[in-house]
């Protein structure tokens, strides 16, 4: 009997009513609000990392660059620096060059001049023998030719003056004689000759020059009229 009495209040429960329509949806919407929730978080944390790990690419791509500009730099400073110790040492030497040069330029004259002092030194002492005045005369004659023909190859050469036009650029005229033979202004004697090396003067020509002839009788006293 006692079962049959439990039995039957059991049965005299009431069972637990079915979830509506209404709340199957909202549990369905919940769910996917909770898996869009998850998956934004997630991509935020992919976005964070991935954001994270491009500004360290980028911090290290701008640390390589600076080092990149670093060396430039001082690739450039030491190509400078050659390039100045390398002209210093080109005008060093060529201020070398040019201080020899000024130093050994009369070189080749002197070679030249020193067979003039051989023939000069042979003239004076030919001059103590039996008729060196003869000798000594036409050996300083030689020596006077070869010392022009010397002058000569090194492009220094005299100057021609007698008779011709006075030219103030090559002449410096030491005195006037009046002429009646030669026109005005020509030069009548050459004091002392003039050389010039290529087109420039290394002394002028003193020259005589001529002038007006003086008028007759600029001499004679004037007569006095009675």
């Amino acid at each position: 009997m006692n079962t049959t009495s439990r039995s039957g209040t059991a049965a005299n429960e009431p069972a637990d009513p079915a979830p509506s329509a209404e709340e199957l949806a909202a549990e369905e919407l919940a769910a996917e609000g909770l898996d869009v929730a998850g998956q934004a978080q997630s991509q935020a944390i992919d976005e964070a990392l991935a954001e994270a790990v491009g500004d360290e690419a980028g911090a290290l791509g701008a640390q390589a660059q600076l080092q990149a500009l670093e060396a430039d730099l001082a690739a450039a400073e030491a190509r400078v620096l050659r390039a100045h110790a390398e002209l210093e040492n080109y005008r060093k030497r060529a201020n070398r060059h040019l201080e020899e040069e000024k130093k050994y330029a009369p070189l080749p004259l002197i070679r030249d001049l020193l067979p003039v002092v051989d023939n000069l030194e042979r003239a004076i002492h030919s001059s103590g023998q039996e008729g060196g005045s003869a000798q000594l005369v036409e050996g300083v004659k030689m020596v006077a030719q070869l010392l022009t023909m010397t002058l000569e190859r090194h492009h220094c050469r005299r100057i021609e003056a007698q008779g011709a036009p006075f030219d103030p650029h090559v002449h410096e005229a030491i005195a006037q004689l009046p002429s009646a033979q030669v026109p005005p202004g020509t030069v009548l004697e050459v004091a002392q000759t003039g050389y010039q090396l290529h087109d420039r003067v290394v002394r002028p020509a003193q020259v005589l020059v001529s002038g007006r002839p003086a008028a007759a009788g600029a001499d004679e006293p004037a007569v006095k009229n009675e």
